[in-house]
């Protein structure tokens, strides 16, 4: 598998879009996407198609760099798979974000358990209405 950069364009939801939105934007940590409600990515993928995605954060693997962590969303805007995509993240000269694809197991294997440790210390609904 060749190294493939996407090409990426930030933008946020539609605010009714909240309610069926799994994302926490606003307990979002330092150093991540910028916080607009529920953004979102279009990558434009190898066949020209281009896949709007929702991005839940991004994370930082240690040894490894800066990871992102996006929902697939459907023409409707929705996320009806419940997959969730790891890529390479990072930011050209002009702080537009760079999404490349995790070429090594190792690597994808290290971002895939810190992601899961990132979503095991969200704070649950609960704890959330409890503030």
């Amino acid at each position: 598998m060749s190294e493939e950069t996407f090409t990426a364009n930030i933008g946020g939801c539609d605010p009714s879009d909240c309610a069926t939105c799994s994302s926490n934007c606003s307990s979002a940590g330092k150093g991540s996407i910028p916080r607009v409600p529920n953004p979102t990515i279009k990558l434009t993928l190898e066949d020209n198609t281009v896949l709007e995605c929702a991005v839940l954060t991004t994370f930082p693997v240690e040894d490894f760099g800066e990871f992102i962590a996006l929902v697939p969303l459907d023409k409707d805007g929705k996320s009806t798979s419940g997959e969730t995509y790891l890529f390479r993240y990072a930011e050209d000269e002009e702080g537009n974000p760079v999404v490349t694809n995790i070429e090594r197991e190792d690597e994808y294997m290290a971002a895939a358990e810190s992601f899961h440790e990132f979503i095991a210390n969200l704070p649950s609904e609960q704890d959330m209405e409890e503030k």
